[in-house]
């Protein structure tokens, strides 16, 4: 395999280079939407709490109701395989994913049993540490669980999201601050959402309508073990119009300070800064323990 291929794909037991094609018209994740994926990073020769994005990709394959047919330690070898193919400088997006393949009851209910199996390995640079975006207030809103899987990461979920960024961008804007059923603050079209006031940090607390990302959980525990207060709780949009800071935390770019939310600007502030130090920080001295 060429070290310079941006992506490579693992399916039916081994790698094959470039985008291959891993789906049939007739898979019930084709036709019906049961597809189910997480995404790790791969940046300067480590890939931070990978084996908790496997963990949860077979977490929400049983959440739509997929068999999931590769057990975590498994499927971290299986991706280191295909990183080694990489060099150690590359910047590496990794998606493991699942989908139902046969109909049962009424053709709607996945069969339990076969299912479909995937890694994509795709590069995809690191934003540049000051790289910032801006927020509006979106129509549409986080689901509950009565509506939808909101305890998968589930493909069927971004259509709902994609509406959200294609009003945001309609209105010149890079993201959206997202409400729940209830209309306080869930999260954003893509990331979850911090904010700081007093030297305080808040984040909205989880409430099934959205994803608690791993990322966001290392996040919080870092900052608690460097002496930040975060409280994790019940937030309105006021109160984001009311921060100092506000930043976004997703496993794609880590850490993105937000600029301005409807009008209320903030700076690049030093909370934001400080949760990326400490957490590469982290991710360094954890891989070299190791």
């Amino acid at each position: 395999m060429a070290a310079g291929t941006d992506i490579r794909t693992y399916f039916e037991g081994r790698w094959h280079e470039g985008d291959v094609p891993v789906m049939r018209a007739g898979d019930h994740g084709a036709w019906l939407g049961t597809t189910v994926f997480d995404g790790a990073r791969y940046v300067d020769g480590i890939a931070p709490d990978l084996d908790l994005h496997c963990a949860r990709v077979n977490r929400s394959a049983e959440a739509l109701m997929i068999a999931p047919n590769v057990g975590t330690d498994e499927m971290v070898n299986i991706v280191w395989e295909g990183l080694n193919l990489y060099p150690k400088d590359a910047a590496i997006y990794i998606r493991p994913m699942y989908w139902a393949l046969d109909s049962e009851y009424l053709g709607v209910l996945p069969r339990t049993g076969p299912t479909g199996f995937a890694i994509c390995l795709e590069a995809v640079p690191m934003p540049a540490p000051d790289a910032a975006t801006t927020l509006t207030t979106t129509l549409f809103r986080r689901p509950v669980l009565a509506d939808n899987v909101c305890n998968a990461k589930a493909g069927c979920l971004y259509p709902n999201n994609a509406r959200m960024l294609a009003e945001a961008r309609a209105r010149g804007y890079g993201n959206a601050l997202v409400a729940d059923a209830m209309g306080n603050v869930a999260e954003t079209a893509t990331a979850n959402v911090f904010m700081a006031r007093d030297g305080v940090v808040f984040t909205p607390i989880p409430n099934g309508t959205f994803l608690a990302g791993i990322t966001r959980a290392r996040h919080i525990a870092n900052l608690r073990a460097d002496g930040v207060e975060v409280v994790e709780g019940v937030l309105a949009f006021d109160d984001f119009r009311r921060a100092d800071e506000v930043f976004l935390t997703g496993n794609l770019s880590k850490v993105t300070p937000v600029t301005e939310f409807d009008g209320t600007t903030y700076p690049l502030g030093p909370v934001a800064k400080r949760a990326r130090d400490l957490y590469w920080d982290w991710a360094h001295s954890t891989a070299a323990a190791a």
